[in-house]
C-alpha cells in the first residue's frame, strides 16, 4: 500500500509512495521518467535527437545549469557506484582533472576538462542515487566560481525529485524516456519560431546594409539584359526571404 510522503523528509522519491500519484505532479516539471522541480527563474533547454526526440532537459540558471535525469537499476540499488566510476574512467581519458568528493547521497564525480583556447575554465560535477529499481543521476556544469552554486541548486532540486519507473521491463542502465507535456511542447515550438523569425530579421538587415555599401556595377556590354534571376545580390535577398 502508497504511504503519505513526509515533507521533511528529503528525496528523490518513487512515484508509487504517495497515495494520489497526481500529487507528485503539483510544482514539479514533468518529463516522464522524472518529475523536477524547476528553481525560481531558470530556464528550460531541450536537446533532441536527429529524429526530434527529445533526449535531456536542462534546467538554466544564472549560476550554470543542471539535468536530472532517471535509469533502469537492478532492484538491490548499487548501479550509482559502478557508473561512477565509469565516468571518472571517461574524464580522464579526455585529460580533465577528476577527484572523487562525497555528498549528501555519497560520492559525487567532479570533473574540470581541459579548456579551449579563450574559454573560461568550466566544472562537471555528477551526483547520482540509486533507489528501488531505479537510478538517478544529475549532471551539473558552471564555472570556476558558480560551480558550487549551481551544485547546491541541483542537490535542492534532488531532494525533491519523483521518480516514475513505470512497470515496463527494461534492461540495467535503459535511460527512462523524456516525455514532454504538449503544452510544453507547444511553448517551446512557438519559442523556436520566434528564434528563428529574429535569425531570419537580422540576416536580412544585415544584407540591406551591405547593399547600402556596395556600388552598382555596370552592365559588360551595353544592352544586355541581366540573368532573368537577376543580379547575385537579389539572388541572396530571394533565398534568404525564400522567394
Amino acid at each position: 500500500m502508497a504511504i503519505d510522503i513526509d515533507p521533511d523528509e528529503d528525496g528523490p522519491f518513487d512515484i508509487e509512495d504517495f497515495d494520489d500519484p497526481a500529487q507528485a505532479e503539483i510544482a514539479r516539471l514533468d518529463l516522464g521518467g522524472v518529475l523536477v522541480p524547476v528553481p525560481d527563474g531558470a530556464q528550460l533547454n531541450v536537446e533532441v535527437t536527429e529524429q526530434g526526440v527529445p533526449s535531456a532537459v536542462w534546467l538554466m540558471t544564472p549560476n550554470g545549469r543542471f539535468s536530472i535525469a532517471a535509469y533502469a537499476a537492478p532492484k538491490t540499488g548499487s548501479l550509482w557506484r559502478e557508473v561512477a566510476g565509469e565516468l571518472a574512467e571517461s574524464l580522464r581519458s579526455e585529460s580533465a582533472d577528476v577527484r572523487i568528493e562525497d555528498g549528501p547521497w555519497g560520492r559525487e564525480v567532479v570533473g574540470r576538462p581541459v579548456p579551449q583556447p579563450g574559454q573560461e575554465q568550466l566544472v562537471m560535477r555528477f551526483i547520482g542515487v540509486d533507489g528501488y529499481r531505479w537510478m538517478v543521476r544529475c549532471a551539473v556544469v558552471g564555472t570556476v566560481a558558480s560551480i558550487d552554486t549551481i551544485a547546491d541548486e541541483a542537490r535542492k532540486a534532488l531532494t525533491d525529485t519523483v521518480v516514475r519507473r513505470g512497470e515496463t521491463p527494461l534492461p540495467v542502465r535503459a535511460a527512462l524516456p523524456v516525455q514532454l507535456s504538449e503544452p510544453l511542447l507547444e511553448q517551446l515550438r512557438a519559442a523556436a519560431q520566434q528564434m528563428a523569425a529574429q535569425q531570419m530579421e537580422q540576416a536580412q538587415q544585415a544584407l540591406e546594409q551591405l547593399q547600402q555599401h556596395l556600388e552598382p556595377s555596370p552592365d559588360p556590354e551595353p544592352g544586355v539584359r541581366r540573368s532573368e534571376l537577376g543580379s547575385a545580390m537579389q539572388q541572396l535577398r530571394s533565398t534568404i526571404t525564400g522567394g
